[in-house]
């Protein structure tokens, strides 16, 4: 059963975005492409609620979460292990690795822990004092290092990063696959997922952090499983460490295909932190070869990386306000210093390839070039936290690792330093969550949504958000109080394509949005539109399509800011503006059948106030001039196509 979000939350949910149909409508759900064709067969029935064989519920999680079981996490401080992470994402109350006592607001519904594949184990054995660690002259420094504690153990963190991303990690020290130590901690982590999976309550997923980072160059990817330990136990996790690793992304896909074809199985990659890869994560050219793509390499990296991590701790990554200078709100907790260790720094004309919008447009040229969209993904959100705590909320935030939990001391010690280079700890984002729509909280219903891309990101908040296109919505079914229901008799949710077009039409699309209870009242819904001229150059635009409290301009933009009730001093503010949900159609005014375009919705909250202005509240001390204390919430869609 679902899991009620709050008093007479359900109820609302169930009125508001849930799908059902008036009498003798067809209220089946169109599949989204062919290989689902007999997914949802369409069935008649008077009552609305019955036979509903299609995605009614948003089921919550965090699909990348690091305990001490990752060798930078625990070497800042984690000692939380998988077990714990299951337990206090399904609501228990816990000890941090710091000592605080910590509980979410609600539980979610999944969660992936994705330790890190490189030396997974690493960490337990050193702060064990393993002699063939203490051996080594670096393990030996390093163990004194963590035995002393405080920001001393977390420049051990540094280090490790520094030397897995420059190459220079001790071979001595290393935890390698096949070995004994390695074997040991996949089991770990496949037997807490085990443990805690509970089918229709709680989703546990199986998955590992497999960790490019060559030359400090971002390229990691999330590893999820659809299987059970029987499966996932089979092989193990692909590392980057050569020769038995690669850094390669077309080799960590060779492994997925294997892990198929030897199992049965089915897994995902989920990509993230394009903003820390210096631009080769949404690239034109193969940034390991230099040579441009072939349709080979488009199919195969759309086949099995059909998500993206948009927003999480270490920046938010929709847009870029240099890409985007028109949009007021794309610079959003921008991270933008250069790569993951600072080691080379950022230049404006990588982050057209970091950053998931441009990514989207880039991956319209790259169709019309080969016949193959790669860079056809869905939005989710995710922590990447450090700690074993899936926190996301401002008020609730525990920090990228535990070496940055919550203190009066926290935002004056950089998160992480690299020579002279700094990560300060104000900037990290108290983000993200993954909202899936799924028929029933098991892995196998999760997975399949995420496959489908029925999937949106936010960067905390629960809000409900559906998402719809087709050729012949109308105002009407805006006042509908059953939206869903004719969003999937009408139209393709949110990660599909446009069907064939009728002559004459252009897309209408059909976009709700319902507050989290615990959060911000709705600003404004927003649709965000890319596409390629006849020359196949790329090109946005952004429509206000929903407005709080005011009107849309002609040029179709909300017609001012929405305010701000935010009193930092206190850490508060009021829902006096804005509004509880928006419900809209739009029609897209500019369409050119032509031409290939891809949409999205961008959901805003008003302004609340942001972890730092909690922190100063609670510990009574007074942030730096440049510390950010007012967040603007949001949520994105994953995407709708249109291909002519």
């Amino acid at each position: 059963m679902r899991r009620s979000l709050g008093i007479s939350v359900a109820a609302v949910v169930m009125l508001v975005l849930a799908p059902p149909a008036r009498a003798q409508q067809t209220v089946g759900l169109p599949p989204p492409d062919s290989t689902v064709a007999d997914a949802f067969p369409a069935q008649l029935h008077y009552s609305p609620y019955a036979g509903r064989n299609f995605p009614t519920n948003v089921y919550w999680g965090d699909t990348h979460l690091h305990t001490g079981m990752s060798m930078d996490a625990g070497s800042f401080g984690a000692r939380l292990s998988p077990e714990d992470a299951y337990r206090f994402a399904r609501g228990e109350e816990l000890t941090s690795s710091t000592g605080l006592q910590v509980k979410l607001s609600r539980p979610l519904d999944f969660l992936v822990v994705a330790d890190h594949s490189d030396n997974m184990g690493f960490f337990p054995r050193l702060f064990a004092g393993d002699p063939q660690f203490l051996a080594d002259s670096t393990g030996k420094r390093w163990y004194g290092m963590i035995q002393e504690g405080g920001q001393t153990a977390v420049q051990v963190a540094v280090e490790v990063i520094q030397a897995f991303s420059q190459g220079t990690f001790p071979e001595a020290l290393a935890s390698l696959p096949g070995s004994a130590a390695y074997r040991s901690a996949w089991e770990t982590a496949i037997d807490a997922a085990e443990e805690y999976n509970d089918p229709g309550e709680f989703t546990a997923f199986i998955g590992y952090e497999w960790t490019s980072n060559t030359a400090g160059m971002n390229l990691h990817r999330v590893v999820i499983f659809r299987d059970g330990g029987a499966k996932a136990g089979v092989m193990e996790p692909l590392t980057t460490l050569r020769p038995a690793g690669s850094d390669n992304p077309r080799d960590l896909w060779n492994w997925m295909q294997t892990y198929e074809d030897r199992t049965g199985g089915q897994v995902l990659a989920l990509a993230h932190n394009g903003n820390l890869s210096n631009g080769i994560m949404f690239p034109l050219v193969d940034s390991f070869t230099g040579r441009r793509f072939d349709r080979a390499y488009a199919e195969t990296r759309a086949k099995w990386e059909p998500l993206y991590e948009v927003t999480q701790i270490k920046g938010d990554g929709e847009a870029h306000p240099f890409l985007s200078p028109t949009d007021e709100f794309a610079d959003y907790e921008t991270w933008d210093q250069g790569n993951l260790d600072l080691s080379e720094l950022k230049e404006n004309d990588m982050l057209q390839y970091e950053y998931a919008r441009s990514g989207l447009q880039i991956g319209l040229q790259l169709e019309r070039q080969l016949g193959v969209n790669p860079y056809k993904f869905g939005m989710v959100g995710s922590t990447d936290s450090h700690t074993g705590l899936a926190t996301s909320e401002e008020e609730n935030f525990f920090g990228k690792h535990s070496g940055a939990e919550p203190s009066p001391e926290r935002y004056e010690h950089p998160m992480a330093k690299v020579g002279d280079m700094v990560y300060e700890s104000w900037s990290m984002a108290s983000s993200g969550y993954a909202a899936v729509w799924a028929t029933e909280n098991t892995r196998e219903a999760i997975f399949d949504a995420m496959m489908r891309k029925e999937t949106y990101a936010t960067t905390g908040p629960r809000m409900l958000v559906r998402f719809f296109a087709g050729w012949e919505f109308t105002a009407e079914d805006a006042m509908n109080r059953l939206p869903g229901a004719i969003g999937y008799m009408k139209g393709v949710p949110m990660g599909a394509d446009l069907p064939a077009r009728p002559d004459g039409a252009a897309p209408t699309f059909l976009v709700g949005a319902l507050k989290d209870p615990y959060s911000g009242n709705i600003d404004r819904i927003q649709i965000v539109k890319g596409w390629l001229d006849d020359d196949g150059e790329r090109h946005e635009r952004i429509y206000d399509v929903a407005c709080a409290d005011r009107a849309i301009t002609n040029e179709g933009r909300c017609d001012g800011p929405v305010g701000n009730t935010v009193d930092v001093a206190r850490a508060t503010w009021r829902n006096t503006i804005g509004a509880p949900e928006l419900l809209t159609v739009w029609t897209d005014p500019d369409f050119d059948p032509s031409v290939p375009a891809v949409y999205y919705a961008r959901v805003l909250e008003i302004p609340t106030p942001r972890w730092t202005a909690y922190e100063a509240y609670r510990y009574g001390i007074t942030m730096p001039d440049e510390v950010p204390m007012i967040t603007q919430e949001r949520a994105y869609t994953s995407p709708i196509w249109y291909t002519p």
